[in-house]
């Protein structure tokens, strides 16, 4: 069989690829040139192929393995994997994915230097921190202004509580001196959006990530696959995950948390509420979210925000 080059899996930009995984009890293999996972079936074993040139993330869930010669290959791809909890979530409160990057000296080096030319200065750092908020408000009217399916389940832009929950914290950001006073309007606005998605699905609801419920559950497992977009963004650009400008800068990885929220209330959010209404399985909700991800080009907006912000003062003329 053809050996593919390191290059020729690397073709497809990261932000224009389409498949994120989500695998369970399974192994992950080499075989014949080719990255697998194996199902163990009662009476059978079977073979599924994962295109890894158009992945940017695996997760690993519960019961599940990788050999090294996948791991090779895929690194050579370009692909991020992480070991979770069951359904992309932690098994335990406070844990976190584990992110194994592939190893490359040759991602560009000026995102990370523009990063760090405003990153110890704390009011530049609360500017960016700013800036992402204004970038999460645009992109939730950008997103619930023309989706079709979401006005089907009477998610309208237009409607003066959702208005109120923008429009409210839109206003409070710019007038905001510090990191935790932001962090603090920024749940209110979030939890009025909880109010607005459960009132539309005639859900009751309190958000406790170990509850149970299927909003619950939909909305760690949405957030966690969102979580593995933005680790895939800052690796490509070699911007380290803990360079974080809102979420605490002591918690290995925050920064990761920070670019997921520029798309989690806009696409996670609603659809974890709309998908637990219709009693839809882990995996069915999985399936219609990257679906959503993939429409909304969500990689692609978290890629211009962060490239934005690192080129500011420090301009860049590199692709990723």
């Amino acid at each position: 069989m053809e050996q593919l080059n390191p290059s020729d899996l690397k073709a497809i930009l990261h932000s224009k690829r389409a498949n994120l995984y989500y695998l369970e009890h399974c192994r992950v293999m080499q075989k014949d040139g080719r990255v697998l996972y194996l199902t163990e079936a009662k009476n059978e074993n079977q073979y599924w192929n994962i295109p890894i040139a158009n992945t940017t993330v695996i997760l690993l869930g519960t019961g599940t393995s990788i050999t090294q010669a996948a791991m090779r290959m895929l690194c050579s791809a370009g692909v991020l994997v992480g070991f979770c909890g069951g359904g992309g979530t932690p098994l335990f409160a406070g844990s976190e994915v584990e992110w194994l990057t592939p190893q490359s000296e040759y991602r560009p080096t000026e995102y990370m230097q523009g990063w760090m030319s405003f990153w110890f200065d704390e009011a530049k750092r609360l500017d960016v921190a700013k800036q992402f908020q204004f970038a999460r408000i645009e992109f939730i009217r950008k997103i619930w202004a023309k989706d079709k399916d979401l006005k089907d389940e009477g998610f309208y832009l237009d409607d003066q509580d959702i208005q109120q929950a923008l429009n409210g914290f839109e206003k409070k950001i710019s007038n905001m001196t510090k990191v935790g006073d932001l962090l603090l309007a920024e749940a209110q606005m979030t939890k009025q959006l909880y109010k607005v998605a459960a009132t539309r699905c005639k859900l009751s609801f309190e958000r406790n990530p170990e509850q149970g419920d299927l909003a619950n559950d939909f909305l760690n497992h949405g957030n966690y696959l969102a979580y593995g977009l933005s680790a895939t963004t800052l690796w490509v650009l070699g911007i380290n995950h803990g360079f974080a400008v809102m979420h605490g800068k002591t918690r290995r990885g925050a920064l990761v948390f920070d670019v997921a929220d520029l798309v989690k209330d806009a696409v996670v959010l609603p659809w974890a509420f709309i998908c637990a209404k219709e009693g839809m399985t882990e995996q069915e909700f999985r399936q219609q979210l990257l679906q959503k991800f993939t429409e909304y080009k969500c990689l692609d907006w978290m890629f211009e925000q962060v490239k934005l912000q690192a080129c500011k003062s420090f301009p860049v003329v590199e692709s990723e």
